[in-house]
């Protein structure tokens, strides 16, 4: 049997991406909650997100969206990595901006140790991408429309997406 290049290197990128999800279950969680949730997208699904994102752009005339989709069109694979908000009831905390956990609940707030977990489970999922030598790229606008396509859950509200590619000349550099 043989695997050509482009067979081969979309395999490794699914095994990249499933090590990726692994690691951001696997990385540090404040006060030991694991609010993490992830995906990996593929093929049509992937096409949904970047057809969401193109969709955003027009209609909150934001056009880096719409850069940011052609390259969700160009990567193999996109790992979403989101958090569910909860209260940690953490005493004398305050990190939210707000006196306590119940301030926070009250007024809308966001627990930093989950915006904190997140970014965490990103860096621990990215090194992964890093060891294995593919490109990627870490987008707030693939994750924005990941949320209003629900892919995570309702209860998800926070999310990053990452593309990541293997091709001769990396597809997130030379953007415009």
């Amino acid at each position: 049997m043989i695997y050509r290049s482009d067979e081969a290197e979309k395999k490794a990128l699914i095994s990249t991406a499933e090590k990726m999800c692994v690691a951001a279950r696997t990385a540090p969680k404040g006060k030991g909650i694991d609010n993490i949730v992830t995906a990996i997208l593929t093929d049509n699904d992937k096409e949904k997100l970047a057809e969401k994102m193109e969709e955003i752009a027009e209609r909150e005339n934001v056009g880096f969206f719409a850069r940011d989709a052609e390259n969700v069109r160009q990567a193999s694979v996109i790992v979403l990595i989101g958090t569910k908000l909860k209260s940690r009831g953490v005493p004398y905390c305050g990190f939210c901006g707000f006196e306590n956990c119940e301030g926070k609940n009250q007024n809308g707030g966001i627990c930093a140790f989950d915006v904190g977990d997140l970014g965490i489970a990103i860096g621990s999922a990215v090194s992964i991408s890093a060891n294995d030598r593919a490109d990627n790229r870490i987008m707030f606008s693939a994750g924005k429309a990941a949320i209003e396509l629900n892919l995570l859950g309702e209860d998800v509200e926070i999310v990053y997406g990452i593309p990541l590619s293997a091709k001769g000349k990396n597809i997130f550099f030379d953007r415009k």
